[in-house]
């Protein structure tokens, strides 16, 4: 009997699964540093030292471990390393809901870091059940997960935490454990077995995942573009309390504002929109529009001169966010059937190194270029330094394409050839 996953229900769990992981995250952003500084003895600096490690652990983690997960939904199949990671979440919350100590949350980001890397098995969950001209759409999911997430868990996180600062661990560690039951009984296995690859160490890890890349150039050429985009988007999070504060005189209640509004039109962008300009434009032009809107959007948070033009900008330059779907489309379309979970892990650590490597610097060319140090204040020199990445990413996809070009005309010739004779 032929193996045909049920589609619909699939994709409608694994949003569901990224939206409650995203909601979860965000749940705990509004406690956890106040916590840390309760057990710091109210010590703030100390808490700003152990919560910065803390959330440098998270992402070394899934440096660590996106490629093994990965590569083991390749060997044994995206449903049960899926299911494994969402228990795993759920019991971590709860852990941390319970902790007594700093040991226990140290041991809990660890945890936590481990499971949060299932976004290459659901990712590679989406490739597999989804036809490659529909995968960029599809993939934009993940952006819209992150929108609904980014603007509920915050809010609900913080409701929570005025009640008492463990419920939301408690809250987010529920949302996890039911979601992971439904999953139990409803989501079926989308990697046919004709598909699956024997696991390898030499693939399982971050620098062997990166290295296997290799046999897949073009697909190679759009990581490098996908690690640049990712290095460059950690000027937002990183800088924009800090700018904003700086430059506007912002309130956290206008930040929260404005992040509101970067949640809901990455949902719309990324969950809606996405599917439309791929169908009108293809892939390739898609990532490249989009990089072209992203490279503008950034020059123009650095160069607002009032706090109003942040929101024109916000608006307009959200249209950019159809870029991020459409390279992993082309990455995806780019490897095997059994690779897919491998090269999602890949991804994932390029992901990982660009959140470890992203907010220091940002945060340390907004820190100099307002600083006596500096020759000429330059407050928006973090966006203006994203903006240089994003560029030199649409370079690298541009060539990537021409390459691809070249060599299918190649293959063309070389047919045309055999044919001949």
């Amino acid at each position: 009997m032929s193996f045909v996953p049920r589609r619909k229900p699939a994709i409608i769990f694994i949003f569901i699964t990224l939206v409650l992981d995203i909601i979860g995250i965000g749940l705990i952003v509004p406690i956890l540093p106040k916590l840390v500084e309760k057990f710091e003895g109210g010590n703030v600096v100390a808490a700003s030292h152990t919560y910065g490690a803390l959330a440098a652990l998270y992402s070394l983690m899934q440096f660590v471990f996106a490629p093994l997960l990965g590569s083991l939904s390749d060997r044994f199949g995206r449903r049960r390393v899926i299911l494994v990671s969402l228990l795993g979440s759920g019991l971590d919350y709860f852990l941390l809901a319970l902790a007594p100590n700093l040991t226990w949350f140290f041991a809990g980001r660890i945890i936590a870091g481990i499971t949060g890397a299932n976004i290459a098995a659901a990712s590679a969950y989406i490739a597999d059940v989804s036809p490659p001209e529909k995968r960029a759409a599809n993939f934009g999911l993940i952006g819209a997960a992150f929108g609904i997430g980014f603007i509920a868990g915050p809010a609900l996180g913080g409701l929570l935490g005025d009640i008492n600062l463990r419920l939301p661990f408690y809250v987010a560690g529920g949302l996890t454990l039911v979601n992971w039951l439904y999953g139990c009984f409803v989501l079926p296995e989308s990697l046919a077995p004709e598909n699956r690859r024997a696991f390898s160490w030499g693939r399982s890890n971050p620098v062997g995942s990166l290295l296997a890349l290799r046999e897949h150039p073009i697909a190679f050429g759009l990581a490098g573009t996908h690690f640049l985009i990712n290095v460059a988007h950690q000027a937002l999070p990183s800088t924009w309390v800090l700018y904003t504060g700086y430059r506007y005189g912002w309130n956290a209640k206008q930040v929260g504002i404005s992040l509101a509004i970067v949640g809901l039109m990455a949902g719309i962008v990324q969950g809606g929109l996405t599917r439309f300009v791929v169908q009108r434009l293809g892939e390739r032009r898609t990532a490249a529009f989009g990089m072209c809107i992203v490279v503008m959007s950034f020059i123009g948070y650095g160069l607002a001169t009032e706090g109003w033009m942040i929101y024109t900008i916000l608006f307009a330059g959200s249209i950019g966010g159809v870029m991020g779907p459409a390279v992993q489309g082309l990455i995806s379309r780019n490897v095997g059937a059994d690779e897919q979970g491998g090269v999602q892990g890949s991804l994932a650590s390029l992901a990982s190194i660009a959140g470890i490597i992203g907010p220091p610097i940002a945060t340390g060319l907004f820190a100099y270029f307002i600083s006596d140090k500096s020759r000429v204040v330059l407050p928006g020199a973090a966006f203006f330094f994203s903006a240089i990445l994003i560029f030199f990413a649409l370079l690298l996809a541009l060539r990537s394409f021409r390459k691809d070009e070249t060599a299918a005309k190649a293959r063309d010739s070389s047919s045309t050839a055999v044919s001949e004779k």
